[in-house]
C-alpha cells in the first residue's frame, strides 16, 4: 500500500491524498487550495501527481471546499467513479459545489471587467455549474456506523467527526493479499461540547493515521465564554450605531452563530438589533441543517423541542439576491451581517468589506481560521492597507477575534483525541491540514504522550507501507 501525500501538506487547504492498494487507487478528499490567486489557480486547474482517469473512488471528510471543491475539475477531467460521503455531506455538497462554481463564474466576470480595461488578458473560472452538476451525479451516501465493501478487501466505516454537519473521521479495513491494514483519516476534527453537533468520536485502533493539526500548538478560548463576548460585541454595536461584518463559513459557523444570537436575544441580553445572513449558500445550507437532526447534539434537539426553528427567528432576514444584498449598504447600524466565505477570499462578503471596512465605527469579528495569503488572515492580523478586487482600502474599522466559535479542536483537544489509541499499534501517524510550526509543536506533544513515529509530509512525498 502507499499513500501519496498531494494537498493539505504543511498548509491547511487542498486536502488531497491518493491511496494505492489492492490494484486500486483513490482519494481521501479533492479540496480545492486557496491562497494567492495565481498560484492557487495552477494548483486547482493541475492534478501534477496522478491522472483523474486512473482514480477508482473517492471517500469524502466532508463538505467545506477546501475537502471537497476540487470535485468538479477531477470529473472535468475524466474521473467517473463513486463519491462515498455521509448523506449530509452529500446533501450540503449539493449547494456548496454549484454555489463554488457561480461565484468563481462571477468573480471572474467581474475581475475580467478590470483587466479589459487594463488591456489585460481574461481569466477562466476553474470549472463550470455543469462541471459541479456532473460530479453531484457520482456522490453515494453512506450512514454513520455501517461498514460497506467499497472495493474488493476495502471496507469502509464513518464516524461522526464533530466539524461540520455531516462530517466524518474516515475509518478504513484493508486486506492486502491477507495483511489486514486499519487506516484511519480524520478529516477535520471537531470540538466537544460546541452547540449544535455532537461530539467527534473514537474511531477502532488503528495501524496508521492521517491526522489533521490546523491548531496544533494553539488554544481556543473556552466555547461557553462565546455568547459572553458575542454579547459585548453587540452592545458596542449599539452603542456606536456599528455594522458588524462577519465573514463566515456557510456551513457550520453561519448556523452556529444564528443559533448564539437567537439565545442572547431570547434571554435580553441586549437590545435585539436586525440580522442579514447574505449568503444564498447559507440559506441553502440551513434547510439541509433542518432535515438533518441526526447530527445535533442532546442539547440542540431539547431546544428544538422547546423553541420555535433556531435558524430562522424574528429579525433575521436571509438574503439571496444581488439587488437585496446591494441596499444593504445604504442600511444604517446598528445591524449584523453575516456572509461567505469565511476566509474573505469569494462571495459577497468581499463587497461587504470594501464598503464598510474604512469607517472606524464598524466592526469586523472574524470567527474562523484564515489560511495564509487570505484576505481574511491580513485582516485579522491588522494590516493597514489590505487589497479588494484588486483596490487598496484602508483597514480602519475595528477587528474584533473570537476563536471559540472554531469547528477545529484545538491543541489539548487534538492531543487528547490521539491519546485514546492503543499506541503498541499504532505504527505511524501523519499530520496534514497545518502549517508547519504548529505541526511541529503537536509532533513534539505527540511524543510526549507516547506517539514516536510521527511524520510532516510534504506535497509529492509517498509512504510505502
Amino acid at each position: 500500500m502507499k499513500i501519496h501525500f498531494i494537498g493539505a501538506d504543511r498548509t491547511v487547504t487542498g486536502s488531497m491524498h491518493l491511496i494505492e492498494t489492492n490494484g486500486k487507487k483513490f482519494l481521501l478528499d479533492c479540496g480545492l487550495y486557496q491562497g494567492k490567486r495565481k498560484e492557487a489557480y495552477e494548483i486547482n486547474k493541475n492534478f501534477q501527481f496522478f491522472d483523474p482517469k486512473e482514480i477508482d473512488f473517492v471517500i469524502l471528510s466532508h463538505a467545506h471546499i477546501d475537502h471537497a471543491g476540487n470535485l468538479p475539475s477531477l470529473v472535468k477531467k475524466g474521473f467517473t467513479g463513486n463519491i462515498y460521503s455521509t448523506f449530509a455531506t452529500r446533501d450540503l455538497a449539493y449547494y456548496m459545489l454549484k454555489d463554488s462554481a457561480h461565484i468563481q463564474e462571477k468573480d471572474v466576470e467581474y475581475v475580467n471587467k478590470k483587466r479589459r480595461k487594463k488591456g489585460q488578458n481574461p481569466f477562466e473560472p476553474l470549472y463550470l455549474e455543469k462541471d459541479a452538476q456532473a460530479a453531484l451525479e457520482q456522490f453515494v451516501g453512506v450512514n454513520y456506523h455501517r461498514q460497506h465493501e467499497i472495493a474488493p478487501g476495502i471496507k469502509l466505516i464513518f464516524y461522526d467527526a464533530g466539524h461540520i454537519l455531516g462530517s466524518s473521521i474516515t475509518f478504513l479495513t484493508i486486506n492486502e493479499n491477507g495483511r489486514i491494514i486499519n487506516l484511519g483519516f480524520s478529516g477535520d476534527l471537531g470540538r466537544p461540547n460546541l452547540p449544535i453537533l455532537r461530539d467527534p468520536e473514537k474511531i477502532p485502533d488503528v495501524d496508521y493515521f492521517i491526522c489533521e493539526s490546523t491548531y496544533g500548538g494553539r488554544f481556543h478560548e473556552n466555547p461557553q465564554d462565546s455568547e459572553k463576548r458575542l454579547t459585548d460585541v453587540l452592545i458596542k454595536a449599539v452603542n456606536k450605531s456599528s455594522k458588524i461584518i462577519i465573514p463566515a463559513f456557510s456551513v457550520g459557523r453561519t448556523q452556529e452563530l444564528v443559533y448564539s444570537f437567537h439565545k442572547i436575544f431570547e434571554r435580553n441580553d441586549v437590545v435585539r438589533i436586525p440580522i442579514y445572513v447574505d449568503s444564498p449558500l447559507s440559506v441553502n445550507a440551513t434547510e439541509v441543517f433542518r432535515v438533518h437532526h441526526e447530527c445535533f447534539n442532546y442539547e440542540t434537539s431539547q431546544f428544538l423541542l422547546k423553541h420555535e426553528d433556531p435558524f430562522g427567528f424574528n429579525k433575521l432576514t436571509y438574503i439571496t439576491s444581488v439587488e437585496d444584498s446591494k441596499r444593504l449598504n445604504n442600511l444604517k447600524g446598528p445591524h449584523i451581517i453575516i456572509s461567505s466565505s469565511g476566509m474573505c477570499e469569494a462571495g459577497r462578503i468581499q463587497h461587504h468589506l470594501a464598503n464598510n471596512i474604512e469607517n472606524p465605527d464598524n466592526i469586523i469579528l472574524m470567527v474562523g481560521y484564515c489560511a495564509e495569503n487570505t484576505l481574511g488572515r491580513r485582516i485579522i492580523e491588522r494590516e493597514k492597507k489590505v487589497k479588494i478586487f484588486g483596490d487598496e482600502y484602508n483597514l480602519n474599522a475595528e477587528v474584533v477575534v473570537m476563536d471559540s466559535f472554531s469547528a477545529h479542536a484545538d491543541a489539548n483537544e487534538l492531543i487528547n483525541y490521539c491519546n485514546q489509541f492503543d499506541k503498541s499499534r499504532l505504527h505511524k501517524m501523519f499530520l496534514v491540514h497545518g502549517d508547519y510550526d504548529q505541526q511541529e509543536i503537536f509532533s513534539k506533544r505527540l511524543n510526549e504522550i507516547g506517539i514516536k513515529n510521527v511524520y510532516i509530509p510534504q506535497k509529492g512525498d509517498v509512504f510505502e507501507i
